[in-house]
């Protein structure tokens, strides 16, 4: 595995004395140019964690380290140059009466130079599909396109790692997919580390590595293949498996044999279907 980007270790979050803690001793790591998806039923401590990564809250037990530095009231400026965040309404991120301006507002604040920032509004507008948009007030653009446009001043700070925090639950499914195709080329190309969480199992299956939340504890990490193989498990705690594992059990129960162990999409369940019956 490459080097550590965030270390959570041993952290414990509640928000006032008088209510349980949301988070109980939460330990993991996050590598660089990894892909980690943070599931969980609601309540179960995912957003939190999201606003404890980019100084929106602090831990009252614990310590959390972004690329080597502890996450506090001292350092959270630094820290928010290394991790960007795209919240689930991009209405509440919006600062700016155009795109451009929007894009630019981050930059501003950093003290970025005019002819950096002009380059890196028609670089990162052009890497979500918003180039055309330069000009057009936020509130006249669509869901979707809102979400590119918060996703593109997300990648103008040059953050090492983007949080999606239930970024695509607003979308409809063909929104959801293009966002999602989006970041992901986005990711490839600047090597960021990619948080999201998320209720959207399809999401899920994309990411490299995924880290199941229980009543403010990690309670298991592991690729989404090997995950989802507890569907019971999963069930138990308030979540539930992609469809099309779902389908491939009832197939085999049914008597028809499926070549692969709980296919995370349709299509590895049509190419096993094809494999497997293709030979008879």
């Amino acid at each position: 595995m490459s080097e550590k980007l965030i270390e959570f270790r041993d952290v414990s979050f509640r928000y006032s004395e008088e209510q349980p803690w949301v988070l109980k001793n939460c330990s993991f790591d996050i590598y660089k140019n990894e892909w980690v998806a943070i599931i969980g039923h609601n309540g179960s401590g995912k957003s939190t964690i999201a606003k404890l990564l980019n100084g929106l809250l602090y831990p009252q037990e614990g310590q959390i380290l972004i690329n080597g530095m502890e996450v506090n009231q001292d350092s959270v400026w630094e820290i928010r140059k290394e991790v960007g965040m795209v919240f689930q309404n991009p209405d509440n991120q919006f600062v700016g009466t155009t795109v451009q301006d929007d894009v630019a507002f981050g930059m501003e604040n950093r003290g970025f130079d005019r002819k950096t920032m002009i380059e890196k509004i028609e670089t990162n507008l052009k890497a979500v599909g918003m180039q055309d948009y330069l000009l057009t007030e936020p509130h006249r653009l669509s869901g979707g396109q809102k979400q590119r446009v918060a996703i593109a001043s997300v990648l103008a700070i040059s953050p090492r790692v983007m949080i999606l925090d239930e970024a695509t639950a607003m979308l409809d499914p063909h929104g959801r997919g293009e966002i999602m195709e989006t970041v992901s080329e986005v990711r490839q190309r600047n090597d960021l580390s990619l948080i999201t969480i998320t209720h959207d199992l399809q999401e899920v299956v994309q990411a490299d590595r995924v880290i199941v939340m229980n009543e403010g504890e990690v309670w298991q990490e592991a690729a989404p293949r090997e995950i989802f193989e507890k569907k019971e498990e999963l069930r138990s705690i308030g979540l539930d498996v992609p469809f099309a594992a779902i389908l491939a059990d009832e197939l085999q129960l049914a008597g028809v044999p499926v070549a692969r162990k709980g296919p995370l999409n349709h299509e590895e369940l049509l190419e096993d279907l094809w494999t497997l019956h293709s030979r008879t």
